[in-house]
């Protein structure tokens, strides 16, 4: 069951496509000694290799190789070859000459041996996925078989280990695009970390997430596209607000390049949110104030309900404080009273919306957690040093 060198290199020569650029066909399996006249590729993938395989020896890797390798040898029965093709990934070529190689009889054929290899590996402690690609009789296109193969293997991104996907084809563009983020979820995720909201902006971050999990969860690039976008978003304003502008972006490449190479949701989240929080700090670091414990968390919880209506009462209950002690203590460690500082939070957060946005000043007011226009115009000329119009018209131009 050792790696045949020629096999392999046949092998490679096929799932590459540059067979073409070589020698013919036959005349190549002749020169090489191969019988083998395979038509389908099968990827096997070795479920979350990465974490298996962290701080494990060579020789860890070795045999858990040799298992899979024992493993294709027991479950296929048809002729065949076969090539690693990645840490823990390898390519099954599949010849499929004595049976009838139309659908659906070859998808079960091949559905069936990949069942027997999952069972058998199953028994050594670990499992994989597989990802089949179409039959195609000449060789020469034999390559488009093994990409439809990892192309289809995409799907466990979502649905976890073990799993066994059978290319289908391209999917409708409509059931694709069932739901990107919108601009005005785009705004509001700023406009938590615009606030100092860190833990509000990852919170609705997730949630953005699980949304777009579900309507792209057949095109997983176009759901990792979104997510990226999310944290350009972030990094410009960072930059707008200061931020070294070639240091981010040369951490925006690291991590998106990591992200791309992530092949699990959970994994993927909780990437993507440890780098926005990173992201984010850069500007709560800005809103940070020298404060007990307790008044710490009564900031944090101002931050995020600030749009709804907030009581002093409430808050000092929040706090476990009686509200007379609470608002002492506030105001002699934020340096304003409770009132103002929700009022400049909630101003705050409707400078960016008049930044970033078309809302009307009452759209504007109820976002924010005004219910009177008025007094919110008030408030944030007292605050801002100009009215809410002429702000939105300095920032435009």
């Amino acid at each position: 069951m050792k790696l045949d060198t020629a096999q392999a290199f046949f092998s490679q020569l096929l799932i590459s496509g540059t067979l073409i650029h070589e020698a013919d066909f036959d005349e190549m399996r002749e020169r090489l000694g191969i019988t083998q006249r395979p038509q389908v590729v099968i990827v096997l993938s070795i479920d979350r290799y990465t974490d298996l395989a962290l701080d494990k020896s060579l020789q860890w890797s070795i045999e858990i190789g040799q298992v899979l390798v024992e493993a294709i040898f027991e479950s296929i029965t048809l002729p065949f070859l076969w090539v690693w093709v990645g840490e823990g990934v390898l390519a099954v070529l599949l010849e499929l000459q004595s049976i009838q190689p139309v659908e659906p009889t070859y998808k079960q054929v091949t559905y069936g041996m990949v069942r027997k290899i999952q069972n058998f590996v199953d028994t050594k402690g670990f499992s994989v996925s597989a990802g089949i690609g179409t039959y195609y009789e000449d060789p020469y296109k034999l390559h488009l078989s093994y990409s439809e193969a990892k192309e289809s293997l995409i799907g466990r991104f979502f649905q976890g280990n073990r799993m066994i996907f059978q290319y289908e084809g391209q999917r409708s563009i409509q059931e694709d695009r069932a739901k990107p983020v919108t601009h005005e979820e785009k705004i509001e995720l700023l406009s938590r970390v615009r606030i100092g909201d860190e833990e509000g902006s990852i919170a609705y971050l997730v949630e953005l997430l699980e949304s777009l999990s579900r309507s792209y969860k057949h095109n997983i690039d176009l759901f990792k596209s979104e997510a990226y976008d999310l944290v350009l978003s972030l990094s410009r304003m960072i930059v707008d607000l200061g931020g070294n502008a070639s240091e981010i972006l040369s951490e925006n490449a690291r991590m998106l390049q990591d992200l791309y190479s992530t092949i699990r949701y959970d994994k993927f989240v909780k990437k993507l949110c440890a780098y926005w929080r990173k992201l984010a700090k850069q500007v709560s670091e800005d809103h940070a104030l020298e404060v007990s414990p307790i008044v710490r968390s009564a900031i944090v919880y101002i931050r995020e309900h600030h749009q709804d209506k907030m009581l002093l009462k409430e808050i000092a209950q929040h706090c476990y404080l009686s509200t007379y002690y609470f608002a002492h203590v506030f105001k002699k460690e934020a340096g304003v009273s409770f009132v103002d500082f929700v009022n400049k939070v909630r101003i705050e957060k409707a400078a960016y919306l008049l930044e970033k946005t078309e809302l009307t000043m009452q759209g504007i007011a109820a976002r924010v957690g005004f219910q009177d226009a008025n007094y919110f115009a008030r408030k944030f000329k007292m605050i801002m040093g100009c009215s809410p119009t002429d702000y939105r018209s300095s920032s435009q131009c």
